[in-house]
């Protein structure tokens, strides 16, 4: 019997995967909408990037060449999430940045390839961004966050 209920203990442990864990601690997102909702508001590439956690075609985006000085927001809810001036070219394929705009950003681990990824997704609507990866500029942050560019809309400073 003790057994039994080691054995059953164990698989109950083993179910609760950190997987799991991190969808369950996720809080709850300022703007929330139904997926029509979505649909209606953002193109099929947008929705397929934010929505469905999708990734677009490296070396797509017009932001990877762009170099003007300014503000990239959530393609969504337009919330402000990371600056220009901590944007660099990575070489990924991917418009990429050292950090985030500190609280603008949430992160959960993506096990979707079959090993576990910093999964990075705007704090306001929730809208799937790309990943964080340790293999970005050594004399910054060391971060690579690597975003699709259709998650995103540029907004330039004013002069």
């Amino acid at each position: 019997m003790k057994i039994t209920t080691l054995i059953l203990g164990l698989l109950l442990v083993a179910c609760n995967s950190n997987a799991q864990q991190d969808k369950l601690n996720m809080k709850p997102f300022k703007v929330s909408k139904t997926e029509a909702e979505w649909k209606v508001l953002l193109t099929p590439a947008q929705f397929h990037v934010l929505r469905e956690a999708g990734t677009e075609r490296p070396n797509s985006s017009a932001f990877n060449s762009n170099k003007s000085k300014g503000t990239y927001v959530c393609a969504a809810c337009e919330t402000p999430l990371f600056k220009s001036e901590h944007k660099y070219d990575s070489g990924s394929g991917w418009p990429s940045f050292d950090r985030e705009i500190k609280g603008n950003v949430a992160f959960s681990t993506d096990y979707n390839l079959g090993y576990g990824r910093t999964e990075e997704h705007c704090a306001t609507c929730g809208g799937h961004l790309g990943h964080v990866f340790d293999d970005g500029p050594r004399r910054t942050t060391g971060k690579r966050h690597c975003v699709n560019g259709v998650a995103l809309k540029f907004v330039p400073n004013s002069k």
